[in-house]
């Protein structure tokens, strides 16, 4: 798809992403399908979505997308028999091509009146690598019309995982995925914030060099470094000098030692370890346990069996005292080269203050 011609930006919309910590009306979420993706790991891909329904239909509501009614049927069963109260999670039947909700789904924003609206942005499946899932696009259209929100159509290419924010004005992204030629290679760094700040309502912007080995995202902002409040970030760091994520992620930590928040004060920066390497078919993986979804009362965290999940779900904790941290095993979900955040999309509350 292309980007449509860009005009100049009229004044500000009055719209701002509220931070992931700000309250859940539910989560969005599509079903593992894919056999490209997954292969052998489906099975266990499947029951990572299990844990994370499980977990979030306590305290929001789960929007599930299904391909098609038989699959609608099986999960729904699946789900009762693992104890899932289903009136707690709406079915939607959409021909989706894969799971990665956070980067083809539309991106939520509160209004001045606190009503929400939606962001839809074009997504070319990490520029134009994967043809097939292009057509995932088309997925805020369907949400569209079920939700019945105000939806706005900037016109240029954009991914949720690229981007996060701490709900005050500062956004943290990547120049490897923000300025990469193959997403919006008419704009400027100052034209590419500019439509940040007229649709998201961000006014300051942090930038970080690359991301990590295996991502074919080039370099999304989620398994690097989250906002976990408005003036802390936590920050992935690998103690292997000799690992290929070693010199990219200290650079990474130390421009955050570095950066200031909207406010101009520094930002308290949290480390965050690294899971030992994970591989499949001879490649490396975007293992991270930065990769987390924040949600009403619980903190949904990717591990992967070894020594590290432990010291990573242990630095966590203290940075969310009134939500608990539940451990999800995602060594089979990272065969897809994503995890929990990368599969997730928040829908805030309406009326948020």
């Amino acid at each position: 798809m292309k980007v449509q011609s860009i005009r100049p930006l009229q004044k500000s919309l009055g719209l701002r992403k509220p931070a992931e910590w700000a309250p859940h009306d539910a989560t969005w979420l599509s079903w593992p399908h894919d056999l490209e993706s997954f292969g052998e790991g489906l099975a266990g891909t499947e029951q990572a979505y299990v844990d994370i329904i499980s977990a979030l239909h306590k305290s929001e509501r789960v929007e599930l997308l299904t391909s098609n009614d038989s699959m609608l049927k099986r999960v729904s069963q699946r789900l009762s028999n693992e104890g899932v109260d289903l009136s707690r999670v709406r079915f939607h039947i959409y021909p989706y091509q894969d799971v990665w909700f956070r980067d083809y789904g539309p991106t939520f924003v509160a209004s001045p009146t606190g009503k929400i609206a939606m962001v839809h942005w074009i997504f070319n499946a990490w520029g134009d690598k994967y043809e097939e899932l292009k057509k995932d696009t088309n997925v805020p259209l369907f949400m569209e019309r079920t939700l019945g929100f105000e939806t706005l159509r900037p016109g240029i290419v954009m991914e949720g995982g690229s981007i996060d924010v701490n709900g005050a004005g500062t956004l943290m992204t990547t120049e490897q995925c923000l300025l990469n030629k193959n997403r919006n290679p008419s704009l400027s760094r100052p034209e590419i914030e500019g439509y940040l700040s007229h649709f998201l309502g961000v006014t300051h912007f942090i930038w970080l060099k690359e991301g990590i080995a295996g991502d074919d995202t080039d370099g999304h902002i989620d398994d690097i470094a989250r906002f976990v409040s408005p003036d802390t970030v936590v920050c992935a760091l690998e103690e292997k000098a000799l690992d290929a994520n070693h010199e990219p992620l200290r650079q990474c930590f130390d421009a955050l030692k570095k950066a200031r928040n909207e406010a101009g004060k520094p930002l308290n920066v949290v480390p965050l370890p690294m899971p030992e390497p994970v591989e499949a078919d001879g490649r490396r993986l975007p293992a991270s346990y930065a990769n987390f979804l924040i949600a009403n009362t619980v903190v949904l965290v990717p591990v992967f069996g070894c020594p590290q999940d432990e010291f990573a779900l242990k630095a966590l904790e203290p940075l969310f005292p009134s939500r608990k941290i539940i451990p999800v095993l995602c060594r089979d979900l990272v065969r897809g080269l994503g995890t929990i955040h990368c599969v997730s999309q928040q829908q805030p509350c309406l009326h948020l203050p």
